[in-house]
């Protein structure tokens, strides 16, 4: 499937794949597992799909990873999914130095633990002068929220006239270029308050598989799909 992608025009393949990854609480349960070991098992099925983007020579790779809704969440599992991150961004970031990747953030992760804030920015620093790919990690991310703080913080920098130039510069996902792609697994037809924004044109994939179960092959088709698909942009 890769070599399949690798034939394809240049222009065929989309720059900034951004992806949804729902479904890690309800493998667990289908298994009668606790929901940690599906936390676990899509952190492997992120590994797994952060090197066949790498392959791929896709240049931002962006994952919704942990959204503002989180917060809803039982205080167990949220200290379970931070324990789970921190350990991953640690253990991993050699990986990532090898395969030269960067990390980036969007999001406010101000409001975690303090541990896992500065495991993050340690990452990001690592990172820093890897080039061939960035991997951007939606963080305490909503999208109202961010277009909110877009607006304030241009605002607060004596921005008069809000354009769409403007805002789009203040974005957390800023300098990154809008999705090409979006991928959601779990077969669910919603945003989720993700890149509201940044989506007003990206090409949709719907996926019935839930993340953990979701494969380089499943990335593959994802993509190829995207390259049957005519974007005219309003044109």
């Amino acid at each position: 499937m890769i070599d399949k992608i690798k034939s394809l025009p240049k222009e065929k393949i989309p720059v900034h794949i951004a992806i949804i990854m729902d479904g890690n609480r309800r493998w667990a349960k289908k298994r009668g597992l606790p929901i940690f070991y599906g936390h676990k098992k899509g952190v492997d099925t992120v590994k797994k799909i952060v090197e066949a983007a790498r392959k791929l020579n896709i240049k931002y790779l962006t994952l919704y990873a942990f959204s503002t809704e989180n917060w809803n969440r039982n205080k167990r599992e949220i200290n379970m999914l931070f324990s789970l991150l921190k350990k991953c961004i640690t253990e991993y970031r050699d990986e990532l130095k090898k395969n030269d990747i960067s990390l980036k953030v969007s999001g406010v992760i101000e409001e975690f633990p303090q541990e896992l804030v500065k495991a993050i920015n340690q990452t990001v620093s690592y990172l820093s002068d890897c080039k061939s790919m960035v991997l951007n990690l939606a963080l305490n991310y909503g999208g109202r929220r961010e277009i909110i703080d877009a607006v304030n913080k241009a605002i607060k920098n004596g921005v008069k006239v809000i354009t769409e130039e403007e805002l789009s510069k203040n974005l957390y996902t800023y300098p990154l270029p809008f999705p090409d792609l979006i991928i959601r697994t779990s077969g669910e037809m919603r945003l989720s308050n993700f890149l509201i924004w940044q989506s007003a044109y990206s090409e949709f994939y719907i996926t019935s598989k839930l993340w953990p179960d979701f494969t380089e092959d499943d990335f593959c088709e994802a993509i190829i799909e995207y390259a049957k698909r005519e974007r005219r942009m309003g044109r």
